[in-house]
């Protein structure tokens, strides 16, 4: 039977991953990230130690890296991945180097050798175009959603809300009711209270400008809860759906229990299902963050009123709006440039 565990191994990656989650303040994902290259590293060399290393290792596990395909699509793995994977050895085996015991065992110029070609190396790092959901998407599936029972009026209200915020999934499902001040239309993401925000920043997000009816669906959403469901502050603005076992030994969904959501992936579904049923392709919370990005854009927005979308966003500069979320699709960009020629021609 082949071996599928090295304790060496696994000693000195409990120690860098505690390194670098409690040492350097990295967030779970990333580590998950982390603690995956190093598998697909050790699984390619049969779990033997790290140490020592021949730059012939890094080499061939790049070859290798190359060929293989991604488990969830079947397809080769992206560039994108390749290089993250390589990065992620890097960082790993010059950590390495510098522990006692394996200095002379792992040499520098060896450690350079985790890296991809320099053209492999642009590829991957060249933006991809993201599909984005238009407006008129977003409101063609909250106007079709149901609304006849208490789980529909939540996932309608979850997708509402997401527009009106762009708010990240993993801080949607630690919201309680008290961090919404509806009167002040205002959210307060801080992670000083529970609110699980990307590099547990504090973000004050005002609703964005998309429409009184998506403020409404919220509103109605949250005196629902106050009114019908007797919830207090303390509740989650979105509680997760309660799954019953019936006398048959069988489990039925229940309505909601008060509690917050551990993951994200039921939010990662409402939406799914919600996209689907109204005939459009899947978007993911996420995506919504570029069309409100994507709707500054076209209302020409400057100076201050840029500045301020972009902060409601929780980034720290315009740069990081335009640059990361505001990446305009061939398709458009070809209609802004034709309208420009025309200007030109007037």
């Amino acid at each position: 039977m082949a071996t599928k565990y090295n304790s060496k191994n696994e000693r000195l990656k409990k120690e860098y991953i505690c390194h670098l989650g409690k040492g350097l303040g990295r967030s779970p994902a990333t580590l998950d990230g982390i603690r995956k290259s190093l598998l697909r590293y050790e699984e390619y060399h049969r779990f033997k130690d790290f140490a020592p290393l021949h730059h012939k290792q890094a080499i061939s596990f790049s070859d290798h890296l190359s060929g293989q395909k991604a488990q969830r699509t079947g397809k080769p793995l992206s560039m994108s991945t390749q290089l993250c994977t390589m990065n992620h050895l890097k960082a790993f085996f010059l950590w390495l180097q510098c522990k006692q015991g394996f200095r002379t065992k792992i040499h520098l110029p060896d450690i350079e050798y985790f890296r991809l070609s320099l053209k492999d190396t642009r590829i991957a790092r060249n933006p991809k175009h993201k599909p984005v959901p238009t407006p008129e998407q977003i409101e063609r599936v909250l106007h079709s959603m149901p609304a006849d029972t208490e789980i529909a009026l939540r996932n309608r209200a979850l997708i509402a809300f997401v527009y009106l915020t762009g708010v990240r999934d993993s801080a949607l499902i630690s919201l309680k009711l008290r961090h919404v001040r509806l009167e002040d239309d205002l959210v307060l993401q801080d992670p000083s209270d529970g609110v699980k925000t990307k590099f547990s920043k504090r973000i004050d997000t005002y609703f964005f400008p998309v429409g009184d009816d998506m403020r409404q669906i919220v509103a109605d959403w949250m005196k629902f809860l106050f009114e019908k469901k007797l919830c207090g502050n303390e509740a989650p603005l979105f509680p997760r759906t309660c799954v019953a076992r019936d006398g048959n030994a069988s489990y039925h969904v229940a309505g909601l229990e008060p509690e917050h959501w551990r993951t994200t992936a039921p939010v990662r579904e409402i939406f799914r299902e919600a996209f689907t049923a109204a005939g459009l392709p899947y978007y993911n919370p996420h995506s919504f963050r570029n069309t409100l990005v994507m709707i500054a854009q076209r209302r020409n927005l400057g100076g201050e009123a840029l500045k301020a979308w972009s902060q409601n966003l929780g980034h720290e500069t315009v740069a990081t709006t335009v640059n990361s979320y505001g990446r305009i699709d061939p398709h458009r960009q070809g209609e802004v440039i034709k309208g420009l020629a025309e200007k030109l021609i007037e």
